[in-house]
């Protein structure tokens, strides 16, 4: 699908980030957009960058309030897409949607641990299960679905524990690998491919304690305060010796240099990832990191969760995070 003009592209996590970056330039690709979040503020930003170009006559955008954890809201945001689009069929679908957290199977609650399982991992399926139909229905589909370097190495730091999210993206790329013979033997119209980003500057940290807590504001409550102390000790740190402000500190510290320190932005990883689509890539590895660390598990993975093979990457490749 190297021409995307007038085709119909579904973008769950629409709101901000990459998502954001992604419907952005699909419309300035000339694309009709149908974006879900679960943030009303974030979608309104998003379609406001968007308008405030000159769209092409015809474009559509549209807008839907979806947890993509959550099936019947999936399924309602299929059939808007369908009413709002009036149409039966689309022609990409990006599974984009995700959030960070329930690190340790240990210290983290079981609550927030399948929170970010069921939203990484199951928003992707249930989103592809609802909208296969339409694509099936397609002179042409391309599904993308977004993975992780942690859906090949379940790692981002010696000292902190990652076992929600890594499962979920590893979930995500096999998914997607097994899909290229299901698809081509079923349904040989429909591509897919699995995007596997590095470091990317965007703000899922500051937005997966939001959602965790379902607090809007900087000020974390005491359900934050009880999760980032979680977080900490699960580094083998003790929190109890630190102060409510000593924590929130952290944690806004945590979510700015995630975002300033990123060899990569937003922006440039969509446009990574649309090339890819656009060259039929089933593979987008997302970064200097994503294709060095790619290089050195396939290397050494007996090695891949030695304090020293990550120690060696990070200095290598200029992580500055979860040091």
């Amino acid at each position: 699908m190297k021409d995307l003009a007038g085709r119909l592209a579904v973008v769950t996590g629409g709101g901000s980030g990459m998502g954001r970056e992604l419907v952005r330039q699909l419309v300035a690709e000339g694309c009709s957009i149908a974006m879900c979040d679960v943030s009303a503020a974030g979608l309104a930003e998003t379609r406001r960058l968007c308008e405030q170009e000159r769209l092409p006559q015809g474009l559509r955008i549209t807008t839907h309030i979806v947890d993509v954890s959550d099936e019947a809201d999936v399924q309602r945001f299929c059939d808007e897409v369908a009413a709002q689009h009036e149409t039966d069929r689309i022609h990409l679908l990006f599974n984009n949607a995700g959030i960070g957290g329930g690190g340790s199977m240990i210290v983290n609650d079981r609550d927030e641990w399948e929170r970010v399982f069921d939203i990484c991992w199951g928003g992707v399926y249930r989103s592809t299960r609802a909208f296969l139909p339409m694509m099936l229905k397609a002179d042409k589909g391309h599904i993308v679905n977004t993975s992780s370097v942690n859906g090949f190495w379940a790692q981002i730091g010696n000292n902190i524990p990652q076992t929600a999210y890594a499962a979920a993206k590893f979930a995500v790329k096999g998914f997607s690998e097994a899909l290229q013979t299901d698809l081509r033997l079923n349904a040989p119209h429909i591509k897919c491919s699995v995007v596997m980003p590095g470091h990317i500057g965007t703000g899922i940290a500051a937005n997966s304690r939001k959602l965790q807590s379902g607090n809007e504001t900087d000020k974390l409550n005491a359900k934050e305060l009880r999760l980032a102390r979680a977080r900490i000790a699960s580094m083998g740190i003790d929190a109890g010796k630190m102060f409510d402000a000593e924590v929130e500190k952290l944690v806004h510290e945590r979510a700015r240099k995630f975002v300033e320190d990123a060899p990569m932005t937003a922006a440039e990883a969509a446009t990574v990832i649309l090339d890819g689509v656009k060259a039929d890539r089933w593979r987008i590895l997302v970064g200097k990191d994503a294709h060095r660390i790619d290089e050195l598990v396939r290397q050494t993975p007996e090695q891949a969760y030695d304090i020293d093979f990550f120690e060696r990457f990070a200095s290598e490749v200029g992580w500055k995070i979860a040091r």
